[in-house]
């Protein structure tokens, strides 16, 4: 087994030290290959060195300048650093370079999210969508994406998705209700405000949402 592939293997078994033994001597092998900088990134990047990480995921790309793995880890270094324009920056140009995973759509569009840019999102969000069907993250993001950019129905049929992969999904059955207030079926709403209630006791939005709805039914529910 290759330094690299060592290196790998070590990282999923949680053993970091021997991981950077492993990439270093992959880089000293062969200093200039981007793959051993992007490996050793990831590993700094799940350590959270996002310093270091940064400035591995720079060195690749002064190697290959389309190295789209580099893009997308450096893109999460910024991410998780909350720096959203260079997130959504680096994401872009590792979708140029090649890089046609649902992960990057959905990185990006939440980079987009995160500066209250919702339609520029929305395709991202979309693609992602359409890549990984069965991740409930995505799919919940790209329904609250709808949401805000007031297609209700769109964004119901998501949220339904949604509960289909994980029924015990208290923010699904939130929105729920939130689409269902917004087209003034109280009832229904207080059925999902309910049921999120029952899955999370301590959702703070839903039970004020409750508290507001049955004072509206006149106390009635």
């Amino acid at each position: 087994m290759d330094k690299l592939s060592q290196g790998i293997e070590q990282m999923k078994q949680q053993d970091f030290e021997e991981a950077a033994k492993s990439f270093t001597e992959a880089i000293e092998e062969s200093p200039q290959d981007p793959v051993g900088y992007i490996n050793f990134g990831n590993l700094l990047l799940h350590m959270n060195d996002y310093e270091r990480a940064e400035q591995f995921f720079h060195r690749a790309l002064e190697l290959d300048g389309q190295a789209a793995t580099a893009h997308y880890g450096l893109g999460n270094v910024y991410y998780d650093q909350e720096a959203y324009l260079k997130a959504q920056q680096s994401f872009q140009a590792a979708l140029e370079a090649g890089l046609e995973e649902a992960d990057v759509y959905f990185l990006l569009g939440m980079s987009m999210v995160h500066q209250e840019h919702v339609k520029l999102a929305m395709p991202y969000l979309l693609r992602a969508s359409e890549l990984a069907p069965e991740d409930v993250d995505i799919q919940f993001q790209y329904g609250l994406c709808l949401a805000q950019n007031d297609q209700i129905d769109a964004a119901e049929d998501v949220m339904r998705i949604v509960l289909q992969l994980d029924s015990d999904h208290s923010d699904a059955h939130y929105n729920l209700a939130v689409a269902a207030l917004h087209k003034e079926d109280p009832e229904k709403a207080l059925s999902h405000l309910e049921k999120a209630l029952d899955i999370q006791p301590d959702h703070m939005l839903a039970a004020h949402a409750k508290e507001q709805v049955e004072q509206a039914l006149g106390g009635n529910s």
